[in-house]
């Protein structure tokens, strides 16, 4: 265990330092916590390749969903100097949007998963497909939704990336990655830490990606097996191209921008951001985020109809997941061993990686690791180091 901790919050690396120990443990893992705007964690353990290279403070790990979070966060922070509008139609940005009947679909559709475009088999069936920016966007472009827009959720784990990407796209006149980089590394003091498409001379600092290889077959030919059926058929948008598991595995991931799956990050930096979005600002300094575009950001979802009008009426279970996911706008809920955060939001991702903020208690953590095992959207380890770190933070604020 390498790095720093806060003797408050020692608890999160000695859950850290458990979870390394278990036999099925490999690999590695950074975890980074702010509250109330101090980082009171940033520490790192583990190799982060097969040779048993360390991880060192400025290793960066592919964190695939938890990606979303992030190009939701570009998102709002155009929406608050007045560029995107979530009730605007997609197609004021991206005429070509328009086709298949999607001319009412509005970038709030596309941020709470409502725009019914999740099924990514039906438009590409290979990785190099999925690494072509035009290729996908012409394809999501010209494609017709799966329901009716609005009705339900259905988690869209990568057609998300290039919907809501391109909409960033078309405003800015910038590939999503170099958005990042301008709109939240560079002003947030974390560049060369995050990435969507990692450039060559940056590589050598992301870490190998381990695969428990039994786990992560038997987790993705069930679902494979499942999506055969039109019953599950909803189920086809967590499912990846056939060649993706072993392209995910090497350098050519790298080679596009996958926006809601191939981020590459550090902990610190994915804190760094939460942290940002709900720490008021130092006294004469701007917020990086207004109060009034962090509450539109941070509001369950509710049932929208074709026209964008809404009703009081809550969207249930999320189509695609199976269970109710309170979508905001491009966050989920955060839960941890020490319950549901009410006010808190963020984005997990494949293999355990996940990060989320939490206003009420002045929290945000993040977690990224180069393991990957069990299931398609996570695992536990996130959910008992946020309890660690909420439960920290409770002993500090009686104290």
């Amino acid at each position: 265990m390498e790095g720093f901790v806060h003797p408050d919050f020692a608890p999160v690396t000695e859950k850290m330092q458990h979870l390394m120990s278990k036999r099925s443990a490999i690999g590695g893992m950074a975890v980074a916590v702010y509250h109330q705007g101090e980082l009171v964690v940033d520490a790192w353990t583990g190799v982060r390749d097969a040779a048993g290279t360390p991880w060192q403070r400025d290793t960066m790990s592919i964190s695939f969903s938890t990606t979303k979070g992030v190009v939701a966060t570009l998102a709002h922070r155009l929406a608050d100097r007045g560029l995107l509008d979530y009730d605007a139609r997609v197609a004021e940005y991206w005429p070509e949007f328009a086709a298949g009947g999607k001319e009412h679909v509005t970038v709030r559709h596309l941020l709470s998963h409502q725009a019914a475009m999740h099924d990514v088999r039906r438009l590409a069936s290979t990785t190099e497909e999925l690494l072509d920016w035009d290729t996908m966007t012409a394809k999501l472009a010209a494609a017709s939704p799966e329901w009716e827009v609005g009705r339900w959720s259905g988690y869209h784990a990568l057609t998300y990336g290039w919907l809501v990407g391109e909409v960033i796209r078309r405003v800015t006149g910038l590939t999503v990655n170099e958005a990042l980089q301008q709109e939240i590394a560079k002003p947030l003091g974390v560049e060369g830490e995050m990435y969507i498409g990692v450039p060559v001379g940056e590589r050598d600092r992301v870490a190998d990606l381990l695969v428990n290889p039994k786990r992560t077959h038997r987790s993705f030919r069930l679902i494979e097996f499942l999506a055969r059926f039109r019953r599950y058929q909803p189920l086809r948008a967590a499912m990846v191209i056939d060649d993706a598991v072993d392209v995910f595995g090497t350098a050519r991931i790298h080679d596009g921008e996958i926006p809601g799956a191939n981020g590459s990050f550090t902990a610190r930096s994915l804190a760094t951001m939460y942290s940002a979005l709900i720490t008021p600002p130092a006294a004469g300094a701007d917020p990086y985020l207004s109060a009034a575009t962090l509450e539109r950001a941070n509001t369950i979802q509710h049932r929208l109809g074709p026209d964008g009008s809404g009703s009081n009426e809550r969207v249930g279970k999320d189509r695609v997941l199976g269970f109710e996911m309170k979508w905001r706008l491009g966050y989920h809920l955060a839960p941890t061993t020490a319950g549901v955060l009410p006010s808190g939001f963020g984005h997990f991702g494949l293999g355990g990686s996940g990060a989320w903020a939490d206003p009420e208690s002045g929290l945000a953590i993040a977690m990224v690791l180069n393991r990957v095992g069990g299931t398609p959207i996570g695992d536990t380890q996130m959910l008992r180091l946020g309890g660690a770190a909420v439960r920290a933070a409770e002993r500090r604020h009686a104290a």
